[in-house]
C-alpha cells in the first residue's frame, strides 16, 4: 500500500480572484527555521512528509567539493552553480554541463537523466529550427548528473551505475541529506525522481533546516563542510542564471535579493530558500514550502515564494518593483482583458 503524504491544517497560500471574488485557492504549508534549529514561523503542519525533489540539489552537490572532485577537475563556480540548478537547457547551460563532463573524461553519452524538451522557450525553438531532438544534456537536471558523474570518476566508482541508491555517490549524498536535515539516514524514505536518482522524503521542517544549515553551517559539522557550503552558496549567488535561467523564479529572486538569500524550486509545488545571516536573522534562516495541489501550472508558487521572502525581510519594497510578474500575476480572459489576479493570501509572522 502506498504511503500518503497527507498534511493536517494546510493553509491558504495563494488566492485566485475574478473581479472582487476569490474563485480558487491553493493551500499548502510553510515553515522557517533558523540555523540553531529554532522554528521562527509556520503555516500548517511542518512535521508532515514531503518530497524535496530538486530543492535537494545543493546538498547533492556538496560531496563534489568535500571529496576533492571539484579541486581535481578544477570546477569553476559557474559549473558548481549548474550542478545545483534546474536549468532551462539554453546554450550557456548545456555548454557548462559539457565542460564538467569533459574535465572528468566523459561526454554527454554518460548522462542517464533522460531527455526532455528544454524548459527555455528560446532553447526549444532553436532546437526545432535546426531540426534536432532534445538530448539528455537539455534535461534540467543534467548539471546535477554531470556533477555526480565527476564525483564517481574521482572516487573510482563505476559511472554507468551512478543512479543506483547503493552506488558510492548516492551513499555520500544520503549521508549529507541526513546530516543537514537531522533525520537519520536509515529513517529517510525515498523513491525515484524524474531524472532517475533517489528523491528524498522529509518532514517539511527538516527540509527548512537543511537550508538553514547550508547558509549558516553549524561548527560541529567541521570547517571542510562549512567551506564547501560557502563555496556552493557563493557560486549560486554569483551565477543565478545557471540555477534556472533568465526570467525564471530562482534566478530573478536571487538577483533581486542581491546576495541575501539562495532560492531553489522543486517539482510538484515545492520551494526552499536559505537566508544568509544578517541583522534580523543572525543565525541564518531556512525556508521550505509545499503547495498541496502540486501547482502543475506554476501559477501559485511564484507569489507564495515572493511573499514568504518579503514577510521574512529578505525582499523589500524596492526589490519587489522588479518582481511584479511573480508577486501578483494578472488573470486575463480570452479578449485580453484583466479580470482578476493570482495573489498571496497568508500572514506568516
Amino acid at each position: 500500500m502506498a504511503l500518503r503524504l497527507e498534511a493536517e491544517g494546510a493553509s491558504v497560500l495563494v488566492e485566485v480572484t475574478r473581479g472582487r471574488v476569490v474563485e480558487s485557492v491553493h493551500r499548502g504549508r510553510a515553515v522557517a527555521v533558523d540555523g540553531a534549529g529554532e522554528t521562527v514561523a509556520r503555516l500548517g503542519d511542518d512535521a508532515s512528509l514531503t518530497f524535496v525533489r530538486s530543492a535537494a540539489k545543493p546538498h547533492q552537490a556538496l560531496s563534489i567539493i568535500t571529496e576533492g572532485a571539484a579541486e581535481r577537475f578544477s570546477l569553476t563556480d559557474r559549473e558548481l552553480a549548474v550542478a545545483c540548478g534546474s536549468h532551462n537547457g539554453e546554450a550557456v547551460h548545456t555548454e557548462t554541463v559539457l565542460s564538467i563532463l569533459t574535465k572528468a573524461g566523459l561526454d554527454a553519452s554518460a548522462l542517464k537523466c533522460g531527455a526532455h524538451e528544454p524548459y527555455g522557450k528560446g532553447a526549444a525553438r532553436a532546437l526545432e529550427e535546426k531540426g534536432e531532438k532534445p538530448s539528455a544534456i537539455h534535461n534540467n537536471c543534467s548539471g546535477k548528473h554531470a556533477g555526480m558523474l565527476a564525483l564517481s570518476v574521482h572516487l573510482g566508482a563505476p559511472p554507468d551505475s551512478y543512479l543506483r541508491p547503493e552506488h558510492p555517490v548516492q551513499k555520500l549524498i544520503l549521508e549529507r541529506v541526513a546530516q543537514f536535515s537531522g533525520v537519520p539516514a536509515g529513517e529517510i524514505q525515498f523513491a525515484v525522481d524524474g531524472c532517475g536518482v533517489p528523491a528524498f522524503v522529509l518532514p517539511l521542517r527538516a527540509a527548512a533546516l537543511m537550508y538553514a544549515r547550508l547558509v549558516a553551517t553549524p561548527p560541529e559539522f567541521g570547517e571542510e563542510t562549512a567551506a564547501a557550503c560557502r563555496r556552493l552558496v557563493s557560486a549560486m549567488l554569483a551565477h543565478p542564471e545557471m540555477v534556472e535561467g533568465d526570467g525564471e523564479l530562482d534566478t530573478e529572486l536571487m538577483r533581486a535579493g542581491r546576495g541575501r538569500f539562495v532560492s531553489k524550486v522543486g517539482a510538484e509545488g515545492f520551494y526552499a530558500a536559505g537566508i544568509l545571516p544578517c541583522e534580523r536573522w543572525p543565525r541564518g534562516l531556512g525556508l521550505a514550502a509545499k503547495l498541496e495541489d502540486g501547482d502543475r501550472n506554476d501559477r501559485a508558487r511564484p507569489p507564495a515564494a515572493t511573499e514568504l521572502l518579503r514577510q521574512l525581510g529578505a525582499l523589500n519594497e524596492e526589490d519587489l518593483k522588479g518582481l511584479q510578474k511573480f508577486a501578483r500575476a494578472v488573470v486575463k480572459n480570452n479578449r485580453g482583458e484583466d479580470v482578476g489576479e493570482v495573489r498571496p493570501g497568508f500572514s506568516l509572522l
